[in-house]
């Protein structure tokens, strides 16, 4: 289904967004299972959900620049484009803390006495903040800017 026209276009944008929660959300859950397996972690389960989460992210990413190379090209509209660009290069930050913030969780499971552990969870938890923050203005600068062509 490729949407022929602006409103039903950002419609569809909106929906990959949400469903890029939901895909974190399903990747918190597994960390956390896989968690609960430790000392002796079930890695192969753990991997098939990485593997399955790593596709459900390159499939939204990808509707996504379409969406990005629509908006610009068929509609004119460069400034939606760079908001989703931008939106874009956070998401990969955010994958990548979120990973970096699973190794430091496995790390302090498997290392209770070592108090850095707990303090590089608390700086990455931290930058993901920061990482939401951000990914929140440019959803909001995104909804200002495509509603004022209403």
């Amino acid at each position: 289904m490729v949407p022929t026209d602006f409103k039903t276009l950002i419609q569809r944008f909106y929906h990959l967004q949400s469903e890029r929660v939901e895909t974190y959300q399903l990747f918190d859950e597994g960390h956390e299972a896989y968690l609960r397996t430790g000392p002796h972690y079930d890695f192969d389960h753990y991997r098939q959900l990485v593997h399955e989460i790593t596709q459900a992210f390159c499939g939204i990413s990808k509707e996504v620049l379409e969406i990005k190379e629509r908006l610009h090209h068929e509609f004119d509209r460069p400034d939606l484009s760079e908001h989703i660009e931008k939106l874009q290069s956070k998401e990969k930050q955010k994958l990548e803390l979120t990973a970096k913030l699973q190794l430091a969780r496995q790390r302090a499971q498997d290392h209770p006495e070592d108090e850095d552990c707990q303090e590089k969870i608390q700086e990455i938890k931290h930058e993901i903040i920061k990482n939401k923050e951000a990914l929140s203005e440019i959803m909001q600068d995104f909804k200002y800017d495509s509603e004022e062509s209403d």
